[in-house]
């Protein structure tokens, strides 16, 4: 069974935009640079009329050419010094709201999605991704979905809110359906794409509007019992640790209780529900909750925030206090079970 890194990501840069139309030209990132008042000089996307950090949360032990992918060979060779068989790739622009027009983010995801599949081809099969749709058009996103599922694709990136509606909103059904029917899980990663939400936690460090927005996804899922609703479907919660998922399930089965019904004795197993650990959790506690066969690992590879280790997944096999069986599942089955490996 491979070594599966389930939460790396990739730096986006002018080539990422490269597979834009000329009709789309208009919608194009563009770099810009301002000298903040000590000095220094910071890098922005100009998208849609809006400014967005560039560069901001780069993880200084990966090189420009690995995070950016300028050098597929490169990634490679230090998945190899890192023991890690497979990188399933996140987004870093898409982590939050760019913009509100369907039109520009039909045009930003479909071309951030071809550059993955261009990466993917030279990755050897080493390289999966998560597709990101563009979910202000569901007619378009369900076209893309197909699409990316053909190309290496082996997940659906989604936010704890897209737009202003939660996740577990009928909005959403058709394309639980086609993920279903394409066999590809949803993998909601720390992020959020409200505006709302955004701009209000602005200058806070990204815990509430991002990694809160993910576990209250979670909760709301499981209350409005999307998995019930769809029966094949696998949802995975990528980088917000694990340690919360206790409290989660008890308010849960308080409040299913009040409704006169009783969470699945396996909640995880039986919901299909997949959450990525931090070698920092009380694995042993929360194993209590998930079982065995639902935790995942990631290293946030190219970032450098709290979720960020580099060498997570050799650390996990490191400490003790987790059955050896348990960490192999959490290293290799469990990831490759989530994303159809």
């Amino acid at each position: 069974m491979p070594v599966v890194d389930a939460d790396t990501h990739v730096i986006e840069t002018e080539r990422t935009w490269d597979y834009m139309g000329l009709s789309e030209e208009a919608f194009k990132p563009t770099s810009v640079e301002e000298a903040s008042p000590s000095g220094e000089i910071r890098q922005f996307w100009l998208i849609d009329g809006r400014r967005f950090p560039r560069r901001a949360n780069i993880g200084l032990e990966t090189s420009e050419a690995t995070r950016e992918m300028t050098d597929i060979e490169a990634r490679l060779a230090h998945m190899d010094q890192l023991g890690v068989d497979v990188h399933v790739l996140y987004p870093t622009i898409f982590l939050r709201p760019l913009t509100d027009r369907p039109e520009v983010e039909l045009a930003l995801t479909r071309s951030y999605n071809r550059w993955l599949a261009d990466i993917w081809a030279m990755g050897k099969g080493r390289l999966r991704w998560a597709a990101v749709l563009p979910l202000l058009s569901m007619e378009q996103a369900l076209e893309e979905v197909r699409w990316a599922s053909q190309q290496g694709a082996c997940a659906v990136f989604m936010r704890g809110l897209e737009g202003e509606r939660r996740i577990s909103d009928p909005y959403f059904y058709p394309l639980y359906e086609e993920a279903s029917r394409l066999d590809l899980p949803v993998g909601v990663h720390s992020a959020t794409g409200s505006f709302t939400l955004h701009d209000f936690f602005r200058d806070e460090p990204g815990f509430c509007k991002f990694k809160l927005a993910v576990i209250g996804a979670f909760h709301s899922l499981v209350y409005d019992e999307i998995p019930e609703r769809f029966p094949r479907l696998r949802l995975g919660f990528i980088e917000v640790a694990a340690q919360w998922v206790p409290y989660a399930v008890q308010d849960l089965a308080k409040r299913f209780k009040r409704r006169g019904k009783e969470l699945p004795k396996d909640l995880f197993r039986d919901y299909r529900l997949y959450v990525a650990c931090q070698t920092d959790d009380d694995l042993a506690y929360v194993l209590r909750y998930t079982g065995d066969g639902q935790l995942i690992i990631g290293s946030d590879y190219g970032h450098a925030d709290t979720s960020s280790e580099l060498e997570a997944l050799r650390n996990l096999k490191r400490q003790g206090g987790v059955d050896p069986a348990a960490v192999d599942k959490i290293l290799g089955d469990n990831p490759s079970a989530f994303y159809g490996l």
